[in-house]
């Protein structure tokens, strides 16, 4: 929360104090913790906000909350697990059918501390996190590419910093398994991904952000001794939203070049200093073509 503080005293209020009526956002993972603080903050900038959850009765209560909070009758729901790619694709197909999009937030996932596998036999960290998040992205862009001011903002995590890209074994298969290494392993994919984007999709702004450590539903569940350590320093859920909003709806955000990596409403690097995490290119886009390969094999091609 200190570091939230400090930087925030640097911060244009003006900024984030935007009308976004006539725009839509989707927001993954948004029925608890910063997908939710940063859904309500778009609605009551007048946003239309998808919210896209797995689980139904929290959903449903998120959405009452934000409606009634923010005044805002533009909110729509979507039940989607993110772990399941075939869910995603049947989603998005229909979804660009029905509605317009200009930001797509993804902030949907989940830190398993047990290797646990998903009904498509995928490991869920690298389901959700990862592939879950490609499949969402890549199945929008079309949607996006058409879109004024389009953006992509990725929540990831500072604990990347830690994580050399490694792809022989994107689903954690071999050896003890470490459930902090793996989501930050999966976090550095997603760095890689919005970098990749940026470069393929030049008219669609894309971002990814360290929230920083906010006291929410999943660091209590996921890292509990870390959240009893620490729980008097962690910043609130809208102090961790703030610059996934800033990077959704402030025109300065779109001034930056895309496939940048923020904290606290800045550009910072993606690798610490003598830290040996840079990848050859070639693996990097060895993880597109793999990615690529397992969204295709879960898309169901549609009669006709």
């Amino acid at each position: 929360r200190g570091g939230y503080e400090s930087a925030s005293r640097h911060f244009n209020p003006a900024d984030v104090e935007v009308d976004v009526a006539g725009r839509s956002f989707l927001v993954t993972g948004a029925n608890s913790g910063i997908g939710k603080a940063t859904a309500k903050e778009i609605a009551r900038r007048g946003g239309t906000v998808h919210l896209v959850c797995r689980n139904k009765e929290r959903a449903e209560v998120a959405k009452e909350e934000i409606v009634t909070e923010t005044g805002n009758q533009n909110i729509f729901l979507h039940i989607v697990d993110i772990s399941n790619p075939k869910e995603i694709w049947k989603f998005a197909e229909k979804f660009q059918n029905e509605h317009e999009l200009n930001v797509l937030i993804n902030n949907a996932g989940c830190m398993v501390n047990n290797r646990e596998l998903t009904e498509d036999g995928l490991e869920k960290n690298f389901a959700t996190n990862t592939l879950g998040t490609y499949i969402m992205t890549i199945a929008l862009l079309p949607l996006l590419e058409k879109a004024a001011d389009a953006r992509v903002v990725t929540v990831s995590s500072g604990g990347m910093l830690t994580q050399k890209l490694n792809i022989s074994d994107l689903q954690s298969g071999n050896g003890p398994f470490d459930g902090t290494m793996v989501y930050a392993q999966n976090k550095r994919q997603q760095v890689v991904l919005t970098e990749q984007w940026a470069k393929a999709h030049r008219n669609i702004h894309f971002s990814v952000m360290h929230p920083g450590w906010a006291d929410t539903p999943a660091v209590r569940s996921s890292m509990p001794h870390f959240y009893e350590r620490m729980k008097n320093s962690l910043r609130t859920e809208a102090q961790g939203a703030d610059t996934v909003l800033w990077l959704a709806v402030s025109a300065e955000a779109a001034k930056l070049p895309s496939g940048l990596f923020f904290q606290d409403r800045q550009p910072v690097p993606t690798h610490l200093p003598l830290a040996s995490t840079h990848s050859p290119p070639e693996d990097e886009d060895k993880l597109m073509q793999m990615l690529e390969e397992f969204s295709q094999k879960f898309k169901s091609v549609s009669p006709g």
